[in-house]
C-alpha cells in the first residue's frame, strides 16, 4: 500500500544514494526487461538496509553504496529471456544498453554484482570476474554477498519483510526481520543464499522472523 507521498511506508526510512534522474533511468530500463516493480525495490531496500547497518564490517562507502543499489534494481532484467541463466543475461543487459547512465568501469561492476545474485559464486576463471581488477573484484563480493541475502529475503516477492535489522555478533551477523506474514521461505532462501556472505566475512548470517 502506498501513502500518500507516493511511497511504501515500510521503505521509507532508507533513502536512494542516486540522483533522481539516474534512479528515474535505471529504474526505467529495469522495468522495460522485467515489470516486478515490488519485488525490484524490495530486494533493493533491503539491500541497502543491510549495507547500511553493516558499514563498520564491509567499510565501502557511498560509490559502493550506489553499486549496490543499482545492481539490485537491475538483478533480474535477465528475466527477459526466461529464468534459467538469468543472472548471466542480466549481465549482457547491464554492460550494453544504451540507456543506463554508466561508464564501462561501472557497468562491469554492477553487472556483476547482479551477475552473481544466484548460482556459482565469483570465480576468477569467469570471465566477467576477469575483467576486473582485484580491487572491484573485492567490490564485487561484498555487494554480491548482500545483494544474494536480500534477493532470499523476498523469494515468494510478496514483500514479507517490513522491518530489518543487522547487528555483528561473534562469528556471526544477526538478521532480525518483522514480516507480514508466514516466512519459512524467506528464512530458508536468505541462508542458502549467504554462501558467499559466510565466504567474504568469515561470519555466517542467522536470520530471525517476527512476526
Amino acid at each position: 500500500m502506498l501513502n500518500n507521498t507516493g511511497k511504501t511506508p515500510w521503505r521509507e526510512g532508507v533513502l536512494s544514494g542516486l540522483p533522481s534522474e539516474c534512479r528515474e533511468r535505471v529504474e526505467g530500463v529495469a522495468f522495460q526487461y522485467h515489470d516486478d516493480r515490488e519485488h525490484t525495490r524490495q530486494v533493493a531496500w533491503i539491500s541497502l538496509r543491510i549495507f547500511d547497518d553493516l558499514k563498520s564490517l564491509h567499510q565501502l562507502g557511498s560509490d559502493e553504496r550506489k553499486f549496490l543499489e543499482c545492481a539490485a534494481l537491475l538483478h533480474d532484467t535477465g528475466w527477459s529471456g526466461g529464468r534459467k541463466g538469468h543472472h548471466k543475461r542480466s549481465y549482457e543487459i547491464i554492460v550494453n544498453d544504451p540507456g543506463l547512465p554508466f561508464q564501462a568501469r561501472d557497468r562491469r561492476v554492477i553487472g556483476a554484482v547482479a551477475r552473481y545474485h544466484r548460482k556459482a559464486l565469483p570465480d576468477p576463471t569467469h570471465r566477467e570476474y576477469q575483467a576486473l581488477d582485484s580491487a572491484d573484484g573485492h567490490i564485487v563480493q561484498v555487494l554480491a554477498a548482500i545483494l544474494r541475502v536480500a534477493d532470499g529475503l523476498d523469494v515468494s516477492h510478496q514483500n514479507r519483510v517490513r522491518v530489518i535489522s543487522c547487528h555483528e555478533k561473534p562469528g556471526a551477523v544477526l538478521c532480525r526481520c518483522r514480516v507480514s506474514g508466514p516466512a519459512d521461505a524467506e528464512k530458508m532462501s536468505a541462508g542458502k543464499k549467504s554462501d558467499l556472505f559466510s565466504m567474504v566475512f568469515s561470519r555466517n548470517v542467522i536470520i530471525e522472523t517476527d512476526e
